[in-house]
């Protein structure tokens, strides 16, 4: 009789095995299709965040409204965005700079940028500089900008 118990014990010993050998194999099939291949991570989805104290976060707002403004065609918000977060100096060096170049003066462009990228450069002696960078259908172009830390409006736009 003590065969019995071993023999039972065996039995149950090779039943739970093979049922934990189906389980990993399952697994392995579902996750790809090479045993141990881990699933491709997914894409982070796209964050935004800003400060209404930062200069800089002022320069990446102004430009993501005002290109949404002109993509839109809302030429009354595009010129409220610029009152807003240009300086009075800046706003007439852009009318004079687009009366002569005929295009806009705060995308240095005729037509509206395809996405734009905003890259701090740096703060000191009272300004913080970014680069912005305009996505259009055929390259890019870069545009560098200043803004004052005290009153956090844009002081200067050059190509």
């Amino acid at each position: 009789m003590s065969k019995l118990p071993a023999r039972r014990t065996a039995t149950l010993t090779l039943a739970a095995a093979a049922a934990l050998t189906l389980a990993l194999v399952t697994s392995a099939s579902a996750n790809g299709p090479a045993a141990g291949t881990p699933a491709p991570a997914a894409a982070p989805a796209p964050s935004v965040s800003g400060s209404p104290e930062s200069a800089f976060t002022r320069i990446a707002d102004f430009y993501g409204a005002y290109i949404d403004a002109v993509y839109d065609g809302d030429g009354p918000t595009a010129e409220r965005l610029r009152s807003f977060y240009l300086s009075d100096r800046l706003q007439a060096e852009l009318k004079k700079w687009e009366e002569v170049n005929h295009a806009d003066g705060v995308l240095r462009a005729q037509n509206v940028p395809l996405g734009w990228k905003v890259a701090s450069t740096g703060s000191g002696t009272g300004r913080t500089d970014a680069t912005v960078t305009l996505t259009w259908g055929s390259g890019t172009t870069k545009v560098y900008v200043q803004a004052d830390l005290a009153t956090r409006r844009i002081v200067s736009i050059r190509d």
